[in-house]
Protein backbone atom coordinates (compact mmCIF):
# COMPACT_ATOMS: atom_id res chain seq x y z
CA UNK A 1 0.00 0.00 0.00
CA UNK A 2 1.09 3.48 -0.91
CA UNK A 3 1.06 5.97 1.93
CA UNK A 4 -0.26 9.51 1.37
CA UNK A 5 -1.04 12.50 3.39
CA UNK A 6 -3.23 12.85 6.15
CA UNK A 7 -6.65 14.00 4.59
CA UNK A 8 -8.94 16.87 6.23
CA UNK A 9 -12.16 15.00 7.39
CA UNK A 10 -14.91 16.43 4.97
CA UNK A 11 -18.15 17.21 6.49
CA UNK A 12 -21.55 15.62 5.85
CA UNK A 13 -25.13 16.38 7.29
CA UNK A 14 -24.81 15.12 10.92
CA UNK A 15 -21.12 13.87 10.78
CA UNK A 16 -19.50 16.28 13.28
CA UNK A 17 -16.72 13.45 14.33
CA UNK A 18 -13.27 15.44 13.87
CA UNK A 19 -11.34 12.00 15.09
CA UNK A 20 -8.57 10.45 12.45
CA UNK A 21 -10.29 7.70 10.28
CA UNK A 22 -9.25 4.31 10.15
CA UNK A 23 -10.59 3.55 7.10
CA UNK A 24 -11.86 6.15 4.35
CA UNK A 25 -12.92 6.46 1.41
CA UNK A 26 -11.94 9.73 -0.47
CA UNK A 27 -14.15 11.39 -3.41
CA UNK A 28 -14.58 7.39 -4.66
CA UNK A 29 -16.71 7.04 -7.67
CA UNK A 30 -17.25 4.43 -9.58
CA UNK A 31 -18.48 3.83 -13.08
CA UNK A 32 -20.17 0.76 -15.25
CA UNK A 33 -20.12 1.02 -18.95
CA UNK A 34 -22.39 4.03 -19.02
CA UNK A 35 -24.02 3.33 -15.42
CA UNK A 36 -22.82 5.55 -12.38
CA UNK A 37 -22.74 3.31 -9.21
CA UNK A 38 -21.17 5.54 -6.75
CA UNK A 39 -20.20 9.51 -7.04
CA UNK A 40 -17.99 11.50 -5.09
CA UNK A 41 -17.99 9.43 -1.86
CA UNK A 42 -16.11 10.78 0.80
CA UNK A 43 -16.53 8.84 4.48
CA UNK A 44 -14.49 8.11 7.10
CA UNK A 45 -14.80 4.87 9.45
CA UNK A 46 -12.97 4.87 12.90
CA UNK A 47 -11.88 2.23 15.72
CA UNK A 48 -14.31 0.84 17.63
CA UNK A 49 -17.29 2.14 15.97
CA UNK A 50 -19.79 0.45 14.14
CA UNK A 51 -21.68 1.77 10.98
CA UNK A 52 -24.58 0.69 9.25
CA UNK A 53 -25.38 1.38 5.10
CA UNK A 54 -29.13 1.85 4.19
CA UNK A 55 -30.30 2.55 1.02
CA UNK A 56 -32.49 1.08 -1.23
CA UNK A 57 -31.53 -1.72 -4.26
CA UNK A 58 -28.87 -0.30 -6.43
CA UNK A 59 -27.95 2.58 -4.17
CA UNK A 60 -24.37 1.09 -4.28
CA UNK A 61 -23.80 -0.17 -0.97
CA UNK A 62 -22.43 -3.56 -2.41
CA UNK A 63 -19.79 -1.53 -4.88
CA UNK A 64 -18.59 0.18 -1.94
CA UNK A 65 -18.01 -2.24 0.60
CA UNK A 66 -16.24 -4.35 -2.19
CA UNK A 67 -13.78 -0.78 -3.17
CA UNK A 68 -13.58 -0.61 0.78
CA UNK A 69 -12.29 -4.05 0.83
CA UNK A 70 -9.76 -3.92 -2.18
CA UNK A 71 -11.92 -6.30 -4.26
CA UNK A 72 -13.18 -3.31 -6.67
CA UNK A 73 -10.95 -0.46 -8.32
CA UNK A 74 -12.58 2.70 -8.03
CA UNK A 75 -13.00 4.76 -11.38
CA UNK A 76 -11.55 7.47 -9.24
CA UNK A 77 -10.74 8.52 -5.83
CA UNK A 78 -8.92 6.94 -3.24
CA UNK A 79 -9.57 3.99 -0.34
CA UNK A 80 -7.24 4.83 2.15
CA UNK A 81 -6.06 2.39 5.50
CA UNK A 82 -4.54 4.21 8.21
CA UNK A 83 -3.44 6.81 5.47
CA UNK A 84 -2.06 4.20 2.82
CA UNK A 85 -3.72 3.56 -0.24
CA UNK A 86 -5.52 0.46 -0.85
CA UNK A 87 -5.06 -1.19 -3.89
CA UNK A 88 -6.00 -4.71 -3.27
CA UNK A 89 -7.17 -7.27 -0.33
CA UNK A 90 -5.52 -7.18 2.53
CA UNK A 91 -5.45 -9.05 5.55
CA UNK A 92 -6.63 -6.75 7.54
CA UNK A 93 -9.93 -5.83 6.27
CA UNK A 94 -12.04 -9.01 6.29
CA UNK A 95 -15.18 -9.27 3.66
CA UNK A 96 -18.35 -11.26 4.23
CA UNK A 97 -20.62 -11.29 0.73
CA UNK A 98 -23.97 -11.12 0.52
CA UNK A 99 -25.00 -14.90 0.64
CA UNK A 100 -26.74 -14.98 -3.04
CA UNK A 101 -23.41 -13.80 -4.27
CA UNK A 102 -21.31 -17.15 -3.12
CA UNK A 103 -21.72 -20.51 -4.93
CA UNK A 104 -22.84 -22.97 -2.51
CA UNK A 105 -22.42 -25.95 -5.53
CA UNK A 106 -18.87 -25.58 -5.13
CA UNK A 107 -17.57 -28.37 -3.28
CA UNK A 108 -15.67 -27.80 -0.38
CA UNK A 109 -16.46 -27.85 3.34
CA UNK A 110 -17.26 -26.09 6.20
CA UNK A 111 -13.83 -26.40 7.73
CA UNK A 112 -11.82 -25.52 4.48
CA UNK A 113 -14.59 -22.42 3.98
CA UNK A 114 -13.22 -21.28 7.25
CA UNK A 115 -9.73 -21.42 6.60
CA UNK A 116 -10.04 -19.47 3.49
CA UNK A 117 -9.95 -16.51 6.58
CA UNK A 118 -5.83 -17.46 6.35
CA UNK A 119 -5.39 -16.98 3.03
CA UNK A 120 -3.99 -14.05 2.90
CA UNK A 121 -1.80 -14.14 5.52
CA UNK A 122 -0.45 -17.51 4.55
CA UNK A 123 2.01 -18.68 1.76
CA UNK A 124 0.64 -21.03 -1.12
CA UNK A 125 3.74 -22.71 -0.58
CA UNK A 126 3.42 -24.70 2.25
CA UNK A 127 0.19 -26.77 3.49
CA UNK A 128 -2.02 -25.80 5.94
CA UNK A 129 -1.12 -25.93 9.54
CA UNK A 130 -2.12 -27.76 12.35
CA UNK A 131 -1.88 -24.34 14.10
CA UNK A 132 -4.36 -22.88 11.27
CA UNK A 133 -6.68 -26.03 11.61
CA UNK A 134 -6.88 -25.52 15.46
CA UNK A 135 -7.45 -21.68 14.92
CA UNK A 136 -10.44 -22.28 12.25
CA UNK A 137 -12.14 -24.98 14.96
CA UNK A 138 -11.81 -22.98 17.27
CA UNK A 139 -13.75 -20.17 14.90
CA UNK A 140 -16.40 -22.54 13.99
CA UNK A 141 -16.70 -23.53 18.14
CA UNK A 142 -17.08 -19.48 18.72
CA UNK A 143 -20.58 -19.43 15.87
CA UNK A 144 -21.49 -22.96 16.98
CA UNK A 145 -20.67 -24.66 13.89
CA UNK A 146 -17.37 -26.79 14.61
CA UNK A 147 -19.49 -29.91 14.64
CA UNK A 148 -19.87 -29.25 10.95
CA UNK A 149 -17.00 -29.11 9.88
CA UNK A 150 -16.73 -32.41 7.41
CA UNK A 151 -20.10 -31.18 5.94
CA UNK A 152 -20.56 -29.43 2.62
CA UNK A 153 -21.26 -25.77 2.84
CA UNK A 154 -23.83 -26.21 0.30
CA UNK A 155 -25.75 -28.84 2.39
CA UNK A 156 -26.03 -26.15 5.29
CA UNK A 157 -28.98 -24.20 6.04
CA UNK A 158 -28.59 -19.91 5.39
CA UNK A 159 -28.19 -19.29 9.00
CA UNK A 160 -25.28 -21.61 9.13
CA UNK A 161 -23.68 -20.75 6.03
CA UNK A 162 -24.09 -17.11 7.42
CA UNK A 163 -22.10 -18.14 9.91
CA UNK A 164 -19.33 -20.00 8.55
CA UNK A 165 -18.77 -17.16 6.90
CA UNK A 166 -18.29 -15.28 10.24
CA UNK A 167 -16.05 -17.77 11.50
CA UNK A 168 -13.86 -16.97 7.77
CA UNK A 169 -13.97 -13.17 8.70
CA UNK A 170 -12.86 -14.00 12.40
CA UNK A 171 -9.99 -16.06 11.68
CA UNK A 172 -8.95 -13.61 9.57
CA UNK A 173 -8.05 -11.51 12.48
CA UNK A 174 -8.64 -8.17 10.88
CA UNK A 175 -9.14 -4.54 12.10
CA UNK A 176 -11.78 -3.87 9.57
CA UNK A 177 -14.90 -6.27 9.47
CA UNK A 178 -17.34 -5.10 5.90
CA UNK A 179 -20.27 -7.32 5.50
CA UNK A 180 -23.22 -6.98 3.10
CA UNK A 181 -26.24 -7.92 4.36
CA UNK A 182 -25.36 -9.92 6.85
CA UNK A 183 -29.08 -10.24 8.81
CA UNK A 184 -31.16 -11.24 5.50
CA UNK A 185 -32.39 -14.45 5.18
CA UNK A 186 -31.31 -15.78 8.59
CA UNK A 187 -33.00 -16.82 11.42
CA UNK A 188 -33.36 -15.36 14.69
CA UNK A 189 -30.37 -16.94 16.91
CA UNK A 190 -27.91 -16.43 13.72
CA UNK A 191 -28.83 -12.53 13.67
CA UNK A 192 -28.57 -12.46 17.69
CA UNK A 193 -25.06 -14.37 17.39
CA UNK A 194 -23.79 -12.01 14.94
CA UNK A 195 -24.78 -9.12 16.83
CA UNK A 196 -23.38 -10.47 19.78
CA UNK A 197 -20.13 -11.43 17.90
CA UNK A 198 -19.97 -7.80 15.95
CA UNK A 199 -20.45 -5.90 19.36
CA UNK A 200 -17.47 -7.85 21.28
CA UNK A 201 -15.30 -7.02 17.64
CA UNK A 202 -16.41 -3.35 18.19
CA UNK A 203 -15.83 -3.07 21.97
CA UNK A 204 -12.29 -4.39 20.89
CA UNK A 205 -11.46 -1.71 18.85
CA UNK A 206 -12.40 -3.07 15.29
CA UNK A 207 -14.21 -1.13 13.03
CA UNK A 208 -17.51 -2.39 11.30
CA UNK A 209 -19.34 -1.85 8.30
CA UNK A 210 -22.17 -3.72 7.30
CA UNK A 211 -25.18 -3.03 5.11
CA UNK A 212 -28.80 -3.58 5.42
CA UNK A 213 -31.75 -2.56 4.55
CA UNK A 214 -33.38 -3.14 8.08
CA UNK A 215 -33.92 0.74 9.62
CA UNK A 216 -34.48 -1.24 12.77
CA UNK A 217 -31.35 -2.96 12.62
CA UNK A 218 -29.33 0.12 11.45
CA UNK A 219 -30.42 2.22 14.11
CA UNK A 220 -30.47 -0.43 17.45
CA UNK A 221 -26.73 -2.05 16.12
CA UNK A 222 -24.71 0.88 14.72
CA UNK A 223 -22.95 4.02 16.38
CA UNK A 224 -23.40 5.39 13.26
CA UNK A 225 -25.42 5.35 9.95
CA UNK A 226 -24.89 6.27 6.55
CA UNK A 227 -27.96 6.80 4.05
CA UNK A 228 -26.67 6.28 0.41
CA UNK A 229 -27.93 6.26 -3.02
CA UNK A 230 -25.00 6.83 -5.17
CA UNK A 231 -23.59 9.11 -3.16
CA UNK A 232 -23.89 10.22 0.64
CA UNK A 233 -27.30 11.63 1.50
CA UNK A 234 -26.26 12.09 5.28
CA UNK A 235 -23.85 10.56 8.05
CA UNK A 236 -24.59 10.57 11.68
CA UNK A 237 -25.85 8.75 14.87
CA UNK A 238 -28.98 7.24 13.56
CA UNK A 239 -31.28 8.99 16.15
CA UNK A 240 -30.55 12.02 13.66
CA UNK A 241 -30.34 10.70 10.58
CA UNK A 242 -32.98 8.41 10.38
CA UNK A 243 -35.88 11.09 9.69
CA UNK A 244 -38.44 10.75 7.33
CA UNK A 245 -36.85 13.71 5.16
CA UNK A 246 -34.04 11.81 5.05
CA UNK A 247 -35.16 8.55 4.16
CA UNK A 248 -37.37 9.85 1.05
CA UNK A 249 -34.41 11.81 -0.31
CA UNK A 250 -32.40 7.99 0.17
CA UNK A 251 -35.46 6.15 -1.27
CA UNK A 252 -37.37 8.35 -3.13
CA UNK A 253 -39.98 10.96 -2.18
CA UNK A 254 -42.68 9.05 -3.43
CA UNK A 255 -42.17 6.70 -1.09
CA UNK A 256 -44.58 5.47 2.34
CA UNK A 257 -42.15 6.17 5.57
CA UNK A 258 -43.08 4.71 8.37
CA UNK A 259 -40.91 4.87 11.35
CA UNK A 260 -41.50 3.37 15.03
CA UNK A 261 -41.41 6.16 17.94
CA UNK A 262 -38.41 5.11 19.96
CA UNK A 263 -38.60 4.01 23.77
Amino acid sequence: MESVPNLAPVGLPGDTDSRPARLQAHHLSVHFAERSALEDITLGFHAGETTSLVGPNGAGKSTLLKCLSGILAPSHGEVLLDGEIVRRPTSRVAYVPQRSDVDWKFPINVLDVALMGRALRASRLYPVSDHDRQDALAALHEVRMSRFASIQIGALSGGQQQRVFIARALLQQADVYLLDEPFSGVDAPTQTLVLHILDDLRQSGKTIIFATHDLAMAEQSADVCVLLNRTVVAKGPASRILTVPNLRSTFGGAMDVVLQPRA
